[in-house]
Parts: structure tokens; sequence; C-alpha cells
């Protein structure tokens, strides 16, 4: 079977990596949400770009792709992002500071393009690499449960 939005989606992620961001009239509907965004855009393609811009330009982060799932209405991407701390977004400590986040992307497809994303990050395991958080102590001994 073949999924007719699977080339629209890895031209999403090869646009990040590439920061070239103009496939993006072509490759997602112009009512497309981004479920997870930190901060709220408008819905299409220059919401998307909003979101996608920041992630570039500022968080400087390219995937990765480990594996891509499709059904008949879905793509499921995990992938490693690879970005670099800033202090405006993860703290004075963390500046240039690089990390490796692990990462999943779900898109609701409509046809050949993306229609709505979800993204799940490991953004604790991110801080815990720049050093942020402190990493939590292992227990000395294993607790007993009453």
């Amino acid at each position: 079977m073949s999924y007719a939005a699977m080339p629209a989606a890895i031209r999403v992620f090869d646009a990040i990596n590439s920061g070239d961001l103009s496939c993006l009239d072509e490759c997602i509907t112009e009512d497309f949400v981004d479920h997870g965004s930190p901060f709220p855009i408008p819905p299409g393609p220059e919401g998307y770009r909003q979101i996608l811009g920041f992630v570039t330009r500022v968080l400087k982060i390219r995937y990765e792709m480990e594996e891509a799932i499709e059904t008949d209405d879905r793509i499921v991407f995990r992938a490693v992002a690879h970005g670099i701390g800033t202090a405006a977004f993860h703290g004075v400590a963390a500046e240039g500071k690089p990390y490796s986040m692990q990462t999943l992307h779900v898109y609701h497809t409509r046809g050949d393009r993306l229609a709505e994303h979800w993204g799940v990050r490991d953004e604790l395991g991110a801080m815990l690499q720049m050093g942020v958080i402190p990493a939590p102590q292992p227990l000395d001994a294993p607790q007993s449960v009453q």
C-alpha cells in the first residue's frame, strides 16, 4: 500500500534540517494545527513556519530519523533531535551546550498533506544533559512497601 503523505512528511523533516521552510505551503493543509507548539500559533503553513523557524533558528535543532510508521491517515516518526542550549529558553546554565533528545512525532494526514501534528519530547533528559537540573541520586537501598 502506498501512503500519499509520506513524501510531505519527509520533506518537512528535511526542511527543518536544512532551515529552508519554503515547502510548507505544499506539504501541509491550510487548516494545519500543531498541537505541540509551546506558544500559540495560527493554523496553516504560516503558523507552522513560525514554530519551525523557532526550532531551526533559536534551538538549532536537527533531526536524525530512527523509525517511521504509517497507517491510512497517520504517520509516526521516532527521531533524535540534536540541538544547542539557549539561555532564553533553557536557562543561563544551558547556553551553548549541545544536547540530544528523543522525540516522537504523530501526523494526521489528509490526502497527500499533513493536517495535524502532536509531538512528544524528552525535555527532562535534555535539561539533565545540559546540566540545568541535577540528575536524581539513586537510593542506597530498596525501600520496603508496607
